[in-house]
């Protein structure tokens, strides 16, 4: 085993340290959220995406260089074959203290059990409504009750938590904000509301209509819900509140409305490789390029990353009025 290095070498320029990882396993996914996806897709030739062995080999480096929490992501994670055995092996790692994974929630059902055993720890799964039209409408692709199933399947599995993700968008879902935060009562989970992120063009809605910041769904939410702000962090951008007299926690992740990124504590690894450094801008480093002109090596791959460091922005550029100035959709950056 290679010794763990000093666990402070992944400081950006700005004093803060980077000890969490979101790695995106795929572009691919099973629904075509208009928020997240085109209705027509083009996925990326089987020749640019990383292989699960490079993917292993990344987060082992990340590990080894003080990360100590590994996000999976997508596109829909769970539609990659060799997933399973992909979490097995990073969620094995010495010094990784937690394996998380973020889904749509269509495969749970049957493979629930599967991510327990491969030590994944906690489950994001992503629900805008309980309504099955409305479902469909968002989704282009989804069933509803799939999801539901699958929620409940991994409920009996026991994972530490279980939190629901909604972007809320004015004219779409936004008078569902208190149906979906007793939901998550009910069933003893938490949710987290999400402001829409400005990636890629979309066609079925204005951004800037379809605003609708946290401050107006907490607004909504306290006619009906007692909220007590936690310091409670679980190591990304919410700021959670628990919900009095019950075990759920509401989450609000406002990128436009409630900058986060002075405390941002995380980079993302894109399906084709690219070291991501801020989810609202472009600055990124090609790790797929490292790893295959010098396979094996692995001080060489650290190094990569360590000096990626230098080139992490203070902060995003999202504005929800302009059309964005990344292109690049939410399933390739890894949701």
């Amino acid at each position: 085993m290679t010794p763990v290095l000093n666990p402070t070498l992944l400081i950006d320029r700005f004093g803060r340290t980077v000890d969490y990882l979101r790695i995106s396993i795929t572009d691919r996914c099973d629904f075509r959220c208009v928020y997240c996806m085109a209705e027509e897709m083009t996925f990326l030739p089987r020749a640019h995406v990383l292989s699960l062995e490079e993917i292993e080999s990344l987060a082992q480096a990340f590990v080894e260089l003080g990360v100590k929490k590994i996000r999976i992501t997508g596109g829909e994670p769970l539609v990659r074959k060799g997933a399973l055995e992909l979490l097995t092996q990073i969620g094995h790692l010495d010094g990784l203290e937690e394996l998380v994974i973020t889904t749509n929630g269509s495969q749970l059902e049957t493979m629930a059990p599967a991510l327990k055993a491969a030590q994944v720890k906690r489950i994001n799964i992503s629900l805008d409504t309980l309504d099955a039209d409305k479902f469909k409408a968002i989704t282009r692709t989804g069933d509803l009750s799939q999801v539901l199933r699958g929620i409940q399947a991994a409920k009996a599995e026991g994972f530490d938590r279980i939190k629901l993700n909604a972007v809320i968008l004015k004219g779409r879902n936004h008078l569902e904000v208190n149906e979906l935060v007793q939901f998550a009562v009910d069933n003893e989970i938490d949710i987290s509301f999400i402001e829409e992120m400005p990636l890629g063009v979309v066609e079925q809605h204005d951004r800037a209509d379809a605003y609708y910041s946290s401050a107006a769904i907490k607004a909504d939410l306290e006619p009906h819900f007692t909220l007590i702000r936690t310091l409670e962090k679980t190591g990304g951008p919410s700021n959670y509140f628990n919900v009095v007299g019950t075990k759920t926690r509401v989450g609000f992740i406002s990128p436009h409305s409630d900058n986060f990124c002075s405390t941002c504590n995380r980079v993302r690894l894109t399906v084709e490789g690219r070291l991501l450094l801020c989810l609202g801008n472009e600055h990124s480093v090609d790790l797929k390029a490292v790893l295959r002109e010098h396979p094996g090596d692995m001080a060489l791959l650290k190094q990569a990353i360590i000096d990626a460091m230098l080139i992490k922005p203070e902060k995003h550029e999202f504005n929800i009025n302009e059309q964005p100035v990344i292109l690049r959709y939410m399933n390739m950056t890894g949701g």
